[in-house]
C-alpha cells in the first residue's frame, strides 16, 4: 500500500511538473541542469537531453554577475523573484519573470536551486495557471487520502465520483463495478439519481473496449449513447480509466463532458485518480468482506448451543458466547478479563468435570499458534452421564434382582431333585409353592423389563375404548388388605364416577404397580387409601385415581425423577426396597398413552400421594396408538 502510494505521489509529481505552464529548471550547486521541463523546451529551444548534466547556456554574458549574486542570496536562505532577460537557443533575449528558491534534500541540506521561468508577456495568464495547478495538486493529495481513508464502500464510491468532477472539470461522472459480464452503475454525480444500479453487458461496452487495448485510459468521441450517458445533455466525449489493484480490475472511473474538451492533463488526472480509486475500492471491498467474516463468525458463535470460549495468552478469558454463560452459571461480565470458572484440559484433549451446580461439562481445546490464543469448547454432558451411570445400576440391580429368585429356585429344585422320597407331602409342597411364587416374581420383572424397552422405543400400544374405571379398581385392590398383617386398606370409590376412555389392561397395570409401591415403601405398615372422584384438568373433564401411603415419602427434587428410567428414590432405599426402577416410567408412559398423566405429591400428614389422572369418555382426544 505504502509503495502504491508512493509511485502515485511521484506520477503525480511528473504530471503537474510536464503539464506546467513554466519553464521549470533544476540546477545542482555547480549550476549543472538536473530537470529540465517540457515548457523551458518550448522557451528556450534546448531540449531536456542536449542540457541535463551541462551548464545551461540562457544567461546572457553581460548578467552572468547578476545572476551569480541571485544564487548566492538564494543560498542564504532567500526565495528571489526578478524581471530580467534569457536567451533563447537561436541567440535572441528573451523577457521573463524568473523565481529562485533552493533545491533541499529530505534532511533539508541544500543540494541546488530551483528555477523557475515564464514569459513577462505571459506573466499575469501564468501566474493564474500555477495558482490554479498548485490548488489543483493540494485538492488532489486531499482527495486520495480522504478516499485512502474511507473504508464504507458506498462512501468511497460517492466520493470518488464527485472528486472527478471536481478535478477534471468534467460536467458528471460516475462509477461502474466489473461484476463478472456485468457492468453495475453504482455511484453518479451530477446524473439523475434514478440511473443508480443500471447495468450493461461487460462486453461490448466501452470498459470491455479499453479492458481489450490493456491500456488504463480511454477518450472516447464516438459512441456517447454507451448506457447512461445520453443522460446528460449535450454530451460529447466520454473519458474513463480503469480502477484496478494488482491487475485485477475492479470497476471504472467515467468522466463526461458536455461543455468543455478533455485533454492529456484531465486523462492524467482521471487516470492518477482511478488508481487510487481502485486502491480504495479493493480496500472498502476487503473491509467489507472481514465485516461478513466476522459477522458470520459471531452469528456461529453466539448461536451455538456449545459454550464456546476464546483466551488470550495469559489464560485471560476474552470471549464468552451466551450458551457458556446458560452452562456455567457464570454469564460474560463474571468471567471477562478473569480465567474460566473451570480447568483445562490440555490443547487437543478432552476432559470431563463437574461443576459445584453438578453440570457436567466435557471440555476440549485448541490452541491458536498464530496469535498464543487458546478457544475451549464445552457442552453440557450431565443427562448422559446420568444415562450412563443409570444404565450401569441398571445392570448391577437387574443382576441382584434375577439373582435372588433364581437361587432360591435352583435352590428348592435341587432339594426336591435330592430329597424327594425323604421330603413329606407338606414339605415338597411348600418348596414347589416357592418355586411357583419365585417364577412369578422372575416373570413380572421380565414383564416390566419388556414394558420398559417398549416404553422407551415409544411402542406402548394401548386401546381406546370406553370403560369402567371404578370397576378396574375394584379389581385392583382386591385381596390386598389380605396381604399383610401391618397395613390397612381403604376404598371410597362414588357411585356416579363417570366412565373414562382408555385401556382397561393397561390401567390395570398402572394401579397395580401403584398400589404395590404403597406396600412397598410402607416398610413399618400403616393406611394405604385408594380414592377416586371426577374432575376437570387442563380444560379436560376426567377421573382422579390417588393411592395415599404413610410410607417413607418422596423429597421434592425426586418426585419428577422417579418416573425417568432407572431411577429410584436413592441409594439407602433401592437396596432396602429392591427393584430395576422400571415400575413409574412405565406407569406414566402407559397413562400419557391414554391422554392421562400421573404424578407424585406429599401426602399431609407425611407418606406420599401418586395421583392418576384419566379423560372421561365424553372428551375429544386423540389416542396414541403403538
Amino acid at each position: 500500500m505504502g509503495d502504491e502510494k508512493a509511485e502515485s505521489d511521484d506520477g503525480i509529481a511528473r504530471a503537474v511538473l510536464d503539464s506546467s505552464p513554466n519553464a521549470i529548471v533544476a540546477l545542482d550547486r555547480d549550476q549543472t541542469v538536473v530537470q529540465w521541463n517540457s515548457a523551458a523546451e518550448r522557451l528556450f529551444g534546448w531540449t531536456a537531453a542536449e542540457l541535463l548534466g551541462r551548464r545551461a547556456p540562457i544567461v546572457p554574458p553581460e548578467l552572468t554577475a547578476e545572476h551569480n549574486a541571485v544564487l548566492e542570496r538564494v543560498r542564504t536562505g532567500d526565495v528571489v523573484s526578478l524581471r530580467t532577460k534569457r536567451l533563447h537557443k537561436d541567440g535572441r533575449p528573451i523577457d521573463v519573470r524568473v523565481d529562485i528558491s533552493a533545491l533541499r534534500h529530505d534532511s533539508a541540506a541544500m543540494v541546488g536551486y530551483v528555477c523557475v521561468h515564464h514569459s513577462v508577456r505571459d506573466d499575469q495568464t501564468a501566474r493564474h495557471r500555477g495558482e490554479q495547478r498548485e490548488r489543483l495538486v493540494r485538492r488532489l493529495t486531499d482527495v486520495v487520502g480522504d478516499i485512502n481513508a474511507e473504508l464504507e464502500l458506498p462512501a468511497v464510491l460517492d466520493r470518488i465520483a464527485a472528486s472527478l468532477t471536481e478535478l477534471t472539470g468534467a460536467d458528471a461522472g460516475g462509477f461502474v463495478l466489473i461484476e463478472g459480464e456485468r457492468l453495475r452503475l453504482v455511484s453518479a454525480h451530477k446524473l439523475p439519481p434514478s440511473l443508480r444500479g443500471a447495468t450493461a453487458d461487460l462486453r461490448t461496452s466501452l470498459v470491455g473496449k479499453l479492458l481489450r487495448t490493456g491500456k488504463t485510459v480511454l477518450l472516447e468521441t464516438q459512441e456517447v449513447g454507451d448506457l447512461i450517458w445520453a443522460e446528460l445533455p449535450g454530451l460529447h466525449s466520454i473519458a474513463l480509466g480503469i480502477a484496478a489493484v494488482g491487475g485485477r480490475p475492479y470497476g471504472a472511473l467515467y468522466a463526461l463532458f458536455a461543455k468543455r474538451k478533455a485533454g492529456h492533463v484531465e486523462l492524467e488526472l482521471l487516470e492518477l485518480l482511478a488508481g487510487h480509486a481502485g486502491i480504495a475500492v479493493g480496500n472498502a471491498m476487503a473491509y467489507q468482506d472481514v465485516l461478513r467474516q466476522r459477522a458470520h463468525e459471531r452469528a456461529v458463535f453466539d448461536a451455538s448451543a456449545d459454550g464456546i470460549a476464546v483466551l488470550d495468552r495469559r489464560g485471560v478469558v476474552i470471549q464468552w458466547n451466551p450458551a457458556a454463560g446458560e452452562l456455567t452459571g457464570h454469564h460474560a461480565g463474571d468471567v471477562l478479563g478473569g480465567p474460566p470458572p473451570f480447568p483445562l484440559p490440555a490443547p487437543g484433549e478432552k476432559d470431563t468435570f463437574q461443576l459445584p451446580s453438578g453440570v457436567w461439562l466435557d471440555v476440549v481445546s485448541a490452541a491458536i499458534p498464530e496469535t498464543g490464543e487458546t478457544v475451549v469448547d464445552f457442552r453440557d454432558v450431565t443427562r448422559a452421564k446420568e444415562l450412563e451411570e443409570a444404565k450401569d445400576l441398571f445392570l448391577a440391580t437387574t443382576s441382584h434382582e434375577l439373582r435372588t429368585p433364581i437361587t432360591v429356585v435352583r435352590g428348592f429344585a435341587g432339594t426336591l431333585d435330592a430329597r424327594w422320597d425323604k421330603m413329606s407331602d407338606t414339605e415338597r409342597r411348600s418348596a414347589v409353592r416357592t418355586i411357583a411364587e419365585r417364577s412369578r416374581s422372575l416373570a413380572q420383572l421380565m414383564d416390566h423389563l419388556l414394558l420398559g424397552a417398549r416404553a422407551g422405543a415409544e411402542e406402548l400400544a394401548v386401546r381406546a375404548e370406553p370403560f369402567d374405571l371404578a370397576e378396574v379398581v375394584r379389581r385392583a385392590t382386591l385381596g390386598l388388605p389380605e396381604l399383610s398383617a401391618r397395613h390397612k386398606m381403604e376404598v371410597e370409590l362414588p357411585g356416579d364416577l363417570p366412565p373414562v376412555l382408555g385401556d382397561p389392561a393397561a390401567t390395570d397395570i398402572v394401579l397395580s404397580q401403584l398400589l404395590e409401591n404403597a406396600f412397598k415403601y410402607s416398610p413399618d405398615g400403616g393406611l394405604i387409601r385408594v380414592e377416586a372422584w371426577p374432575e376437570a384438568s387442563c380444560g379436560k373433564d376426567g377421573v382422579v385415581v390417588v393411592v395415599d401411603d404413610e410410607g417413607v415419602g418422596i423429597a421434592a427434587a425426586d418426585r419428577e425423577r422417579i418416573f425417568e428410567r432407572f431411577v429410584q428414590i436413592d441409594t439407602g432405599d433401592r437396596r432396602r426396597f429392591g427393584g430395576v426402577g422400571l415400575g413409574l416410567y412405565i406407569v406414566r408412559k402407559l397413562a400419557r398413552a391414554q391422554d392421562g398423566d400421573v404424578s407424585a405429591h406429599p401426602r399431609p400428614g407425611g407418606g406420599t400421594r401418586m395421583r392418576l389422572f384419566l379423560p372421561c369418555a365424553t372428551t375429544s382426544r386423540d389416542i396414541r396408538e403403538g
